[in-house]
């Protein structure tokens, strides 16, 4: 198996590898097309949704010597908007074939600079950068410089950064990248063209994870590639860290409890079965089960955090007037969302935007646990899991603030 981990061996090369951020991607693919490249560009949104990568892409397609200009003006307006035909697509791609292509793909492009600001953030390193600007770029058509985490320059070095891009010269690009747009001063903001790129679906980090797999002939289930896909927050690099971690086993046919076992984590049937134990008010069967997952190898801060997601959506159920139903019970202890009055498309909004992994059934699940609990219960019950998810890397057993936290919630109420 290649040395190289998946997020990097995988790392999209092209525009149209990438996965999720249309917006983005359809906005800077009609800026090549018509050759309105700007000067500065703003990416920012949460970790691992491929800021750095297209940051890269687009600087091989404005350097590509191979780049079909001539679709520029071939652009079709529909509707006011620009619409880009698929077959015309070689007319924004870079080549990858290229010097330029290459030499960016290689790492070894001297006209492509990429900075982390994070451990260079101070004004010595920018005055460095404007220093460097001045001269032509060595053997690309443009110079490009990426800031990673540019959040966290310093005041000085944001002032010295103000001045470079108010006046940059024709021949460089900048495309500065944050994770905390919130941090950023107004006055850099302004000066560039931003796009927010937002987390990836379940789905499609799930359909890359597939991709990856069969790129690298090793057979997993779907319950595990969903399961990898839940625990990567909506980032794609991460749950490419993840499918990694799982491989290194060297096993060619991966199964459900295998990624149990190997990433810590515990599926949302575990979940469920903590807050049974919560409804029932049953402090000794949920300290019992908390004991038995420690048993088994489960991360507890891991677990913590899936609790706490999942009595989040619980509480939006339960909080949010269009997503509020109700759940019928049938003979057999069967029970199911009983949908008469309500929205079926604001059901279906719910699900795509806070349980895109959950099944009817565990839709159904959830709201009957939720008719067992105040909203003042929730509230109750989240803050306290939070402060027990912040006190487990400390604990000298990582289970405690897990069992003060159920005593404290439930202990009173049985003595």
């Amino acid at each position: 198996m290649d040395s190289l981990v998946l997020y990097r061996k995988y790392r999209p090369k092209t525009f149209g590898e990438i996965v999720n951020q249309k917006h983005v991607v359809q906005t800077l693919t009609n800026a090549i097309l018509r050759g309105k490249i700007a000067h500065a560009y703003l990416f920012f949104g949460p970790r691992g949704t491929g800021k750095t990568t297209i940051a890269r892409i687009l600087a091989k397609a404005v350097n590509c010597l191979n780049l079909n200009t001539q679709n520029r003006s071939r652009v079709n307006l529909v509707a006011g908007q620009n619409v880009i035909e698929p077959e015309q697509r070689n007319g924004y791609e870079p080549c990858n074939r290229c010097s330029a292509c290459q030499e960016i793909n290689e790492g070894r492009a001297l006209d492509l600079i990429e900075i982390d600001a994070a451990s260079n953030r101070g004004i010595d390193e920018i005055r460095e950068l404007r220093e460097g600007i001045k001269f032509s770029p060595t053997r690309l058509k443009y110079k490009v410089f990426i800031i990673d985490e540019v959040h966290m320059l310093t005041r000085e070095a944001f002032n010295a950064l103000l001045k470079t891009l108010e006046e940059p010269p024709a021949h460089a690009i900048f495309i500065l990248a944050t994770t905390e747009i919130h941090k950023m001063p107004q006055t850099i903001i302004s000066r560039c063209q931003s796009f927010s790129f937002h987390k990836f679906v379940l789905s499609d980090i799930i359909k890359r994870l597939k991709f990856i797999a069969d790129q690298e002939k090793v057979k997993i289930d779907q319950g595990s590639l969903e399961l990898i896909a839940l625990n990567a927050d909506g980032a794609i690099r991460d749950a490419e860290s993840l499918l990694g971690q799982v491989m290194a086993m060297e096993d060619k046919e991966i199964t459900l409890e295998e990624v149990k076992t190997i990433l810590g984590v515990v599926d949302i049937s575990a979940v469920v079965e903590m807050v049974d134990y919560l409804t029932a008010k049953n402090a000794a069967g949920a300290i019992m089960f908390i004991n038995k997952l420690v048993e088994e190898g489960y991360d507890m801060e891991q677990f913590v955090k899936s609790l706490i997601n999942y009595l989040r959506k619980m509480m939006i159920l339960k909080t949010a007037p269009n997503y509020s139903l109700s759940v019928s019970q049938h003979s057999g202890g069967a029970s199911e969302l009983d949908l008469a009055g309500k929205n079926e498309r604001s059901i279906q909004q719910f699900k795509n935007l806070i349980a895109p992994e959950f099944t009817a059934e565990q839709l159904a699940k959830i709201i009957n646990q939720g008719q067992r609990f105040s909203s003042g219960d929730l509230v109750r019950l989240i803050k306290l899991f939070i402060d027990a998810q912040n006190q487990i890397k400390s604990a000298v057993f990582p289970q405690l603030p897990l069992e003060l936290a159920v005593v404290e919630l439930l202990g009173e109420k049985q003595g």
